[in-house]
């Protein structure tokens, strides 16, 4: 039997992966227990997608409601499936860097030693098994800050002489830069991945993403920027934009079109890699450019608010480069745009928003 092992299975990335290897004939299991309705509230609970999972898959999709910080637990998972496992996609995080600044033993022992925990189990269970880290742009903390920004009418551009105009890509320094707790934990998370896979000769890869998000998204206001956007406006809830004239660029890659690119990985994979992964120049959009779209896909405006201070260590213009893992897995490509995105995000959630 081959095996696929998610962590942060019922989270926007994870119940992906889960939907998508099940939907090819694998078997699935998941690990979740719901730490995101401890960050951020019940409104951010994944229970609902839980449930969906299981209805859907039934036996094909196995959950553990396990924390990954507990070694005994995951150690006794892991040697139950043993060499069954053949991919672990690791996607379980505490993913903001405002509640990390509340609780950074938390934020690190989530992030750095669950990370931690289940690459040395990997290790000793299932050694040859694919290793997949959902990393992050903030490794490279605000360096991205210092380019030779130009301010356009609705968002914050760089030149198109610049070396990163086309993406920031893996060659950007994570050294000597503010990266907010979060970013530290996940850049200790990040390198350890990539030690894991030299030292031991593992197959492991860093996927450092920009922003993640689709119809799956349990959005919160301190984690998952364009579902919360969406369910702002289409409820009326009032929303903040912190800093920067609301001009900050994201890119934005749908969990669909992430998750294919760990299944091309998973396909042909490599040791110790690491990739910029997100919308790059095909799909990004500012915060006043995002606002504008779900006005005008919802019909409804948003209730905003401005707020002069900007979130510590935050980004002012983030577009990845794609051009690394486009070269070694060239068939690969994006298959959603910002319209796609946000137009999915509103139909699919629309009822579940108004009950």
């Amino acid at each position: 039997m081959s095996l696929v092992l998610v962590t942060g299975s019922a989270g926007l990335i994870g119940s992906e992966t889960v939907r998508f290897f099940c939907d090819k004939g694998y078997t699935v299991a998941g690990i979740d227990n719901n730490l995101r309705a401890s960050f951020f509230g019940e409104e951010a609970s994944t229970l609902w997608n839980r449930d969906r999972l299981r209805e859907k898959f039934g036996e094909k999709y196995r959950h553990h409601d396990t924390d990954i910080r507990d070694r005994e637990a995951i150690g006794a998972l892991f040697a139950d499936y043993g060499t069954d496992i053949s991919l672990i996609v690791h996607t379980a995080a505490q993913p903001s860097h405002d509640w990390a600044a509340r609780d950074p033993f938390t934020d690190f022992t989530v992030n750095a030693n669950g990370t931690l925990n289940l690459l040395d189990n990997t290790r000793q269970h299932c050694p040859k098994a694919v290793f997949i880290f959902c990393s992050t742009n903030k490794v490279y903390g605000d360096t991205p800050n210092r380019l030779p920004l130009l301010e356009l009418e609705t968002r914050w551009e760089i030149d198109e002489s610049h070396p990163f105009h086309a993406g920031i890509d893996e060659t950007m320094s994570i050294d000597r830069c503010k990266h907010s707790l979060f970013g530290a934990s996940k850049v200790a998370a990040d390198v350890l991945v990539q030690e894991y896979g030299r030292y031991f000769d593992m197959r492991t890869a860093c996927f450092r993403g920009g922003c993640l998000t689709g119809p799956s998204h349990s959005g919160a206001e301190l984690h998952g920027f364009l579902s919360y956007l969406m369910k702002c406006t289409v409820t009326g809830k009032p929303y903040k934009v912190f800093g920067y004239k609301g001009k900050q660029v994201r890119d934005n890659i749908h969990s669909y079109d992430l998750v294919n690119a760990f299944y091309h990985f998973y396909q042909d994979p490599r040791i110790a890699e690491v990739y910029n992964i997100g919308g790059g120049r095909e799909s990004n959009c500012s915060m006043l450019e995002a606002i504008s779209i779900c006005e005008n896909i919802s019909g409804k405006k948003l209730d905003w608010e401005y707020k002069e201070d900007n979130r510590s260590g935050d980004h002012i213009w983030w577009i990845g480069s794609l051009a690394r893992f486009q070269e070694h897995y060239p068939t690969w490509k994006l298959n959603y745009g910002i319209q796609d995105i946000l137009g999915e995000i509103y139909s699919q959630n629309l009822d579940r928003w108004a009950a």
